[in-house]
């Protein structure tokens, strides 16, 4: 009996305790993992909604970028980072999709071991050349790369990364032979693209417009299957070059496995009562940023949408033939 009693004094206790740390969370800073370089399209994404989280939760949102690996090493840190709701995990279709089928070994596992927060709108991509390249159009470019084979080089954030996929998919599509030069993160890879080190990128729309309207890169094709405004004149791949060609990055935020239920519930409602700022939504569907239905927004759509997204990327490695020692 005494057993018994002093079981059920634990377990009122850990409830409490649980109660408590809910309700006063947070009362500290909270981290983001980015795993890429500063400057890159994840990380700019990520610093603009963790602005407008951190005022809704009342606490700083620090960005931690740890990059490497197609952003798996950073993937791999947050996953055996603390489940106290301080932690997350910034996750996007490389290395939370595809890098299952792309790496022999992963030390996380993207269902396993996280916990679905939130996830981010889309964002299309936009085929880019130097200023000074010859190639004027997307069929320009692949006209090129047939006769070339090997002779095309495509700069990229990082073997694994979007511009990787995407890149390594529209090679696959097109029927050509491109050479990749992963980078640690976009921005370099970016600088390296104006300078005409590298010959072609896929970047994403929001951080490739300043490049674009500034005159330092042309934009030759869009990865969505319709125009853009913010890009006159660029037709979508699935136009003429490539019938049927649509991709887009998709982000979210993770949180390790185990973290409270109710700290995830509470970082949704912070993230929901940021999109209620239009001016802000508005601004970044002027910059080629896809808003979707807040129920996609929701932790248990966006666990379907990971698992789902898991087997659409097996399926594109597996026929593009994409692997990663």
């Amino acid at each position: 009996m005494k057993t018994l009693k002093a079981a059920a004094a634990a377990l009122s206790l850990l409830a409490c305790t649980t109660t408590s740390f809910a309700q006063a969370w947070p009362t500290k800073t909270l981290t983001w993992v980015v795993p890429f370089a500063a400057g890159g399209p994840t990380d700019a994404m990520a610093r603009d909604i963790a602005d407008k989280v951190a005022k809704q939760i009342g606490q700083q949102i620090i960005i931690e970028n740890a990059g490497g690996a197609g952003g798996t090493i950073g993937a791999g840190k947050a996953a055996k980072a603390n489940a106290d709701g301080y932690t997350f995990l910034v996750g996007h279709l490389g290395y939370m999709a595809a890098a299952p089928s792309l790496y022999k070994k992963l030390t996380y596992d993207p269902v396993k071991d996280f916990e679905p927060v939130f996830r981010f709108p889309d964002t299309p991509l936009v085929l880019l050349v130097p200023k000074a390249s010859p190639h004027k159009s997307a069929a320009d470019l692949i006209a090129y790369a047939k006769k070339n084979p090997g002779k095309v080089n495509f700069g990229n954030a990082g073997a694994g990364s979007t511009s990787h996929l995407i890149a390594a998919l529209f090679e696959s599509k097109a029927g050509i032979d491109v050479v990749s030069v992963p980078y640690k993160g976009a921005a370099p890879a970016m600088n390296d693209l104006i300078a005409g080190q590298v010959d072609a990128m896929f970047d994403q729309t929001n951080t490739a417009l300043p490049q674009v309207a500034g005159g330092r890169l042309v934009a030759l094709a869009l990865t969505s299957k319709a125009t853009m405004a913010q890009f006159p004149g660029v037709a979508p791949l699935a136009d003429k070059a490539l019938p049927g060609f649509e991709a887009a990055t998709w982000y979210g935020l993770y949180a390790p496995k185990g973290t409270p239920k109710d700290v995830i519930t509470k970082m949704h409602q912070a993230y929901l009562k940021a999109l209620g700022d239009k001016a802000w939504t508005q601004k970044m569907a002027d910059q080629g940023i896809r808003l979707l239905p807040e129920a996609q927004y929701a932790p248990d759509a966006f666990a379907k949408h990971t698992a789902a997204e898991i087997e659409v990327w097996r399926r594109v490695a597996t026929d593009a033939k994409i692997t990663i020692d």
